[in-house]
């Protein structure tokens, strides 16, 4: 019984937990609202089209890409990630809304739909105007309202007060990044806008066909100049629109002297053919093909798309941090941003075997390497975290050498020995001889 007693009363309960005042609506949890504020909002004429598809297929992808803080070598190749507040806003968490692939998500679209913008440090251990070398805690994105010589005015959410709200913040602390395909997306004569304003038009028109509107003109029997005849004829135009609305089936009648057209049929114009023009010309343009989108691209197209559409849009955003983030002493020892993106993600299962022989068997990558690319757990065995090479004699272990013999210095330490002998004798010679040898 006592054991029961104790059990229930280490018990907790998140809704039965609570005390009575939390369980009414209480001012000391901020404002609230239905949606969540801080979510980025596409300008109309973007939302409104299937261009927002097109930026969350990029947003998607840039997402997908891993970006680190990380020590370089003397010849500039990763070393090691540092583990610092900053690697852990790109891989884990960047504030306490968003993780790191959601903020890596939202930096993209809003690149795309604002052609530029700030990553801010929100939370630091310093002020950063004052402190070159602050450690980076929390990070949020901002839109750029006014540009100034060296400062810039930014609307980021605040996540205090929970409403977005505008800050005066130099460019040395913020990281600035343009969009690279700005001429491409962003310009207002720009062929993404084109396809926009045409999109668009196209919606109205398909708006205006399905809204339910008969568009008919009727032919009346008498001949319509004067205003007596104007207001009969828009009488009879009332008359037929109440038979239609009151009708449980719609029907009306008509005078048989009068005549009826029908006008709601699809008007030919050329509004489709630009349309596919100008997306294909976009996707020329920002080097991307429809098989990308709809999942049928191959190797070289999918890797087309990532080198010339989503490794200019990595650089910008590594170099931008790169130089606001890290001071000048940092780069010099070598810190530095950097992206990588995994190429086994494109390769076909029946590859990776084949792959995997190569890379082990030229002691490019460990057994336990290969594994975490497959998703396996690494194995204890000492050997499989060693660049060796097992079709190797031995298992690809080291073959005991044995040590070098300096046969030079043997061979002088014989001459000197058989010198020495040989001026012993004459010694003795000499002697006998009765000679003074240093005579």
């Amino acid at each position: 019984m006592a054991n029961f007693f104790e059990k229930l009363s280490h018990a907790y309960n998140a809704f039965t937990g609570r005390g009575s005042e939390d369980q009414q609506y209480s001012q000391a949890y901020g404002t609230s609202s239905s949606s969540r504020p801080d979510r980025i909002r596409l300008h109309v004429s973007n939302e409104k089209s299937i261009v927002s598809s097109l930026y969350t297929r990029l947003g998607i992808d840039v997402a997908a890409i891993t970006i680190e803080h990380v020590r370089l070598d003397d010849n500039k190749r990763y070393l090691e990630t540092i583990n610092s507040g900053l690697n852990d806003c790109l891989n884990t968490e960047a504030n306490i809304d968003q993780a790191a692939r959601a903020f890596k998500q939202d930096l993209a679209m809003t690149l795309f739909d604002k052609g530029a913008l700030a990553i801010v440090p929100i939370d630091t251990d310093f002020d950063p105007a004052s402190q070159g070398s602050v450690n980076i805690k929390t990070l949020r994105i901002g839109e750029i309202t006014s540009w100034y010589p060296r400062h810039v005015r930014v609307l980021v959410y605040n996540d205090v007060k929970g409403r977005k709200e505008e800050l005066t913040l130099p460019k040395s602390t913020i990281a600035i990044v343009e969009n690279p395909l700005f001429s491409v997306m962003n310009e207002p004569s720009s062929t993404l806008q084109r396809l926009t304003r045409k999109l668009n038009l196209l919606d109205s028109i398909d708006d205006a066909a399905g809204s339910g509107k008969l568009d008919m003109i009727i032919q009346l029997p008498y001949v319509i100049k004067t205003e007596s005849r104007r207001e009969q004829a828009k009488k009879r135009a009332d008359d037929i629109k109440d038979q239609l609305r009151n009708s449980d089936y719609g029907i009306a009648y008509t005078d048989g002297t009068e005549k009826i057209t029908q006008l709601n049929r699809p008007v030919e114009n050329n509004l489709l053919k630009q349309i596919e023009y100008l997306t294909s010309m976009l996707y020329g343009q920002l080097g991307v093909s429809q098989a990308v989108f709809d999942g049928t691209a191959s190797e070289e197209e999918m890797l087309n798309y990532y080198n010339r559409t989503i490794e200019p849009i990595l650089a910008s955003l590594a170099e931008a941090m790169k130089r606001s983030f890290l001071t000048k002493t940092a780069r010099t020892q070598m810190q530095s941003i950097e992206y990588f993106r995994d190429p086994f993600k494109l390769v076909p299962v029946g590859k990776v075997a084949e792959i995997a022989d190569v890379l082990l068997r030229n002691e490019v990558a460990s057994s336990n390497e290969i594994r975490g690319i497959l998703g396996w757990k690494p194995s204890k065995d000492p050997k499989a975290d060693q660049l060796i090479n097992s079709n190797m004699p031995g298992g690809g272990e080291a073959v005991p050498v044995e040590p070098e013999v300096d046969t030079a210095a043997e061979d002088a330490d014989m001459q000197d020995d058989a010198l020495s002998e040989v001026e012993k004798a004459l010694d003795g010679v000499f002697a006998e001889l009765g000679m003074d040898v240093n005579a």
